[in-house]
């Protein structure tokens, strides 16, 4: 009788309990959340303002490749040798001078995208902590990993934004 006093009260707890789970489960982007506070923008500004001049240089180098890749389709066949030679080489120079440009412009934002999340994480854990503690969140979930929900579930990203932003 003891088991089944237990049992009964276990499963009443539960029942009583699965209502109140439902209320404390939320939803969190935080790739989103990360890249639209003011930290990320100025991150951004500030890289974009470094990498400035390579990021004009691959455009010009881009524009010259498809100038170029368009003369030797049009006239190649009709230009002497050597002119077309020459053009094939600069083709080549200026096609592996893009390459290097873009390999190098990745890279540097690699870097600096790595370079901020690792700055980032300990504000980004703060600002989650509050909004988990504000909002009595027993269960954050990315929105991706929702695969169905009864109810809309709040989105606590927006919240988790502006405090990024006081810190």
């Amino acid at each position: 009788m003891r088991k089944f006093t237990a049992a009964l009260s276990f499963g009443l707890l539960a029942a009583l309990a699965l209502p109140a789970l439902g209320n404390d489960v939320a939803v969190l982007d935080w790739r989103q959340a990360l890249l639209a506070s003011d930290a990320a923008q100025r991150s951004m500004q500030e890289l974009d303002n470094r990498l400035a001049g390579q990021q004009q240089e691959a455009q010009t180098l881009g524009e010259e490749l498809s100038r170029l890749q368009q003369r030797l389709q049009q006239e190649g066949q009709n230009l002497p040798d050597a002119e077309r030679q020459s053009l094939i080489q600069e083709f080549q120079q200026k096609g592996s001078r893009f390459e290097q440009l873009r390999q190098q412009l990745m890279e540097e934002q690699m870097r600096a995208e790595q370079t901020f999340l690792q700055q980032a994480e300990p504000k980004l854990e703060q600002a989650v902590e509050q909004v988990i503690s504000r909002h009595g969140v027993a269960v954050l979930v990315e929105p991706q990993g929702v695969l169905h929900s009864d109810r809309d579930l709040p989105n606590l990203t927006g919240e988790v934004v502006e405090i990024l932003n006081s810190l």
